[in-house]
């Protein structure tokens, strides 16, 4: 399993709500989590064989931003 880290600009409970249907339709997604505590709101994906230009897409067609951090 891979964890991929993101920051994004999803910054309340409702947003997370509009990004919860996005990733949860995606079966290769296997655990996800936004910590809106963090000042980067970081949202953490565990996948096997997903690209962070691919969560970054979805983020994107959800209306929010996405960028993989490296660590």
């Amino acid at each position: 399993m891979n964890v991929l880290i993101f920051s994004t600009n999803v910054a309340k409970h409702e947003q997370v709500s509009k990004v919860q249907p996005v990733l949860s339709a995606v079966s290769s997604i296997k655990d996800w989590n936004i910590d809106l505590e963090d000042c980067d709101k970081i949202l953490r994906v565990v996948s096997n064989d997903l690209s962070p230009r691919y969560i970054e897409t979805l983020m994107a067609n959800a209306g929010f931003s996405c960028t993989e951090l490296e660590y």
